[in-house]
């Protein structure tokens, strides 16, 4: 605990794609927490799989130039219906890894339901009610919010690596969403989207206990 205390991080966050690969910069110094750079990289006006892949390739390569991050996080254990969509993710996946190691970067893994769960404190949560609650943990103004939900994908591992390093988040150490609620003495009533719509799961979820 005390080295993490000491310690600065840089934790690159990466949710793959085939024609929009999420990406997050997250630097972390104790409790602090601070967004360096977060998006969608765009591949899909270029033809073919390949072309897309190398694209993504050098623009991780290039990121991790810049930022020299201390780990990358990344989202695993994708599944899909569709075969197809599956191969084309796990390639993705792999260049992701790839580029990380060609610069010697760690590597952590992480499951879908594990980011949620660590964010929100639901593994079924939806994609708009985790960028929801990174909103409120990191204090991201609604203009600063992208359309893209990649990059809050991407953003979501990333701070779920940050939790895993057992430190609390700013927000009076709460670690998920049912923590913060509870702290904040928050209800659906004022909240609107997903925001209430967690609310509204939670308070269903408490009723059935």
């Amino acid at each position: 605990m005390q080295d993490f205390v000491r310690n600065e991080h840089i934790i690159l966050g990466v949710d793959p794609g085939t024609l929009f690969m999420g990406y997050a910069l997250l630097k972390t110094v104790g409790q602090q927490v601070e967004i360096l750079e977060f998006g969608a990289y765009d591949v899909h006006k270029l033809e073919g799989q390949y072309p897309r892949l190398q694209k993504e390739f050098f623009f991780l390569q290039e990121l991790i130039d810049k930022y020299h991050p201390t780990c990358l996080a990344i989202e695993t254990q994708f599944v899909d219906k569709n075969p197809q969509t599956m191969i084309k993710i796990v390639h993705a996946q792999g260049v992701a890894i790839a580029a990380a190691l060609s610069k010697d970067v760690p590597i952590y893994e992480y499951s879908p339901m594990k980011i949620k769960m660590a964010i929100t404190g639901n593994g079924h949560s939806t994609k708009q009610q985790v960028a929801g609650m990174l909103q409120h943990f990191l204090h991201i103004p609604d203009e600063q919010m992208p359309k893209k939900l990649d990059a809050t994908d991407a953003l979501g591992i990333a701070y779920c690596h940050y939790l895993q390093l057992g430190m609390p988040v700013s927000e009076g150490g709460a670690k998920d969403w049912t923590t913060y609620a509870k702290r904040k003495g928050l209800t659906d009533k004022g909240l609107t989207g997903p925001n209430a719509q967690l609310m509204a799961a939670l308070a269903s979820a408490k009723k059935k206990k």
